[in-house]
């Protein structure tokens, strides 16, 4: 008679056995622990990144409230700050210059490992936080939200090393989609950022990795800053044929204004570089300069101009109308910004000058303030990265209004199809590619040097 338990009987059972192997095997739960760490990490990262940059924001506005009594101080901190983070960069952390997203991007390209560190490091993310918070600190027109994506792809790509993980590409798209995602508290928009910002050859086998990075970044953002509308809500709605008018004006308006910006931020990166070309103190000085042209706009407009632009963007979608020509000295202060080469991101002064923009043809056309903002925004923006779907489901997150579902989305396609006329390629894959650039050709130079 056999008295072996049920339980062992079951244990002898070959497909449990290997059933119960996988279940406790340390090959298939480290690498997956490692990465929710890194996800969750990035969310943090994301949280607090955000908290210290409003403390820079408000630093500098307490700088500026003492310095506006002298024009002088108050010209001189802007081009001592830019110069500053610009030798700071090129110094201690190389690559950490501009947005981030270029970056990212660039990274997904490259096949080597040690080429993507160049780009994506905790090092050089370090430097991106730090840097970004010394900009804020001088009135830079810069966002925090694109650094957020080279420090969230930087974090997952580390995670994904130390767990052994080898699909790099995947963990840069999940990184990049969680640190949207946490920045703005925009879990769609981050998986739609992925999708069609960063992954232009998505990859279907991603899926898994994006959304479960998106959904623990989230987590974390929610658990230490709770459930949120980043530009508080709005209730007004397209009601009316002027209320139509208004959403093919703002889109046509703000694609080409954003295309404008675009080409015009590429034309002068692309000079800039060729005559600075190995010539550091001339790149020091060039932000220098640019820091000046902002301190001056900072001046001229009551220091309206200066950080992010929130605070303006937001009292427009809540429907306080700003100044007619604000959106014109925030597109010259954040194309400066963006210039100067400091490290600094592009998607709150464009949502600002979107904002900006809208308010003024609602003034004219005699609309709600709150919802010109909206579209203003949505049609900017899709006209400056070139990503519509991005542009309108971030703006209807962001503002937490579902009832203008059709008409930012109409904005933002008008947007990009008026920026597609007007520019070339989309602004963040053209830079990426002097990043690709860079890295081929210092790893030829270090190959030659080594065969010599």
């Amino acid at each position: 008679m056999n008295r072996r338990s049920p339980g062992r009987r079951l244990g002898r059972v070959p497909m449990l056995r290997r059933s119960r192997a996988v279940w406790m095997s340390k090959r298939l739960w480290r690498p997956r622990l490692v990465f929710w760490s890194g996800a969750l990490a990035v969310g943090l990262v994301s949280v607090v990144f955000a908290r210290l940059a409003d403390w820079a924001q408000q630093v500098f506005a307490a700088l500026h409230a003492q310095a506006s009594q002298g024009p002088i101080a108050a010209l001189l901190l802007p081009p001592l700050g830019f110069a500053l983070s610009s030798y700071l960069a090129l110094r201690f952390f190389p690559n950490s210059q501009g947005s981030g997203i270029p970056q990212a991007i660039a990274a997904r390209h490259l096949e080597r490992d040690e080429d993507r560190g160049l780009l994506l490091s905790l090092r050089v993310a370090s430097g991106k936080i730090v840097l970004t918070l010394v900009g804020l600190l001088c009135g830079a027109s810069i966002g925090r939200e694109g650094p957020t994506v080279q420090v969230g792809a930087a974090i997952m790509l580390a995670a994904g090393r130390l767990g052994g993980m080898a699909q790099a590409r995947g963990l840069i798209l999940a990184g990049s989609a969680a640190g949207i995602a946490a920045a703005f508290n925009t879990p769609l928009a981050g998986i739609v950022f992925a999708i069609e910002e960063m992954g232009r050859a998505y990859e279907a086998r991603t899926n898994g990795l994006v959304l479960s990075a998106v959904v623990l970044a989230g987590l974390a953002s929610l658990a230490l800053t709770g459930n949120y509308t980043y530009f508080g809500r709005s209730e007004a709605s397209v009601a009316s044929a002027s209320g139509w008018v208004l959403v093919v004006l703002c889109g046509i308006t703000g694609g080409a204004l954003g295309a404008l910006f675009s080409a015009g931020a590429l034309s002068l990166i692309r000079r800039i570089r060729r005559w600075t070309k190995g010539a550091p103190g001339r790149i020091v000085g060039i932000a220098a300069g640019c820091g000046l042209v902002v301190a001056l706009i900072g001046l001229f407009t009551g220091g309206t101009t200066y950080g992010t632009g929130y605070e303006q963007a937001r009292a427009a979608v809540e429907g306080t109308p700003l100044p007619a020509f604000f959106f014109l000295a925030k597109f010259a202060a954040g194309l400066a910004s963006m210039v100067s080469g400091i490290p600094g991101g592009i998607f709150a002064p464009s949502l600002s000058v979107g904002a900006g923009l809208g308010s003024t043809l609602g003034l004219v056309l005699g609309g709600s303030t709150g919802i010109a903002a909206t579209l203003g925004m949505a049609g900017y923006f899709a006209g400056v990265v070139q990503a519509p779907m991005t542009a309108f489901v971030i703006i209807l997150e962001m503002t937490g209004n579902q009832g203008n579902v059709v008409p930012v989305m109409l904005a933002s396609l008008i947007g990009f199809g008026t920026a597609r006329l007007v520019s070339g390629g989309p602004l963040y894959h053209s830079l990426s590619r002097n990043y690709v650039a860079d890295v081929l050709r210092r790893r030829r130079t270090d190959e030659m040097e080594k065969t010599a």
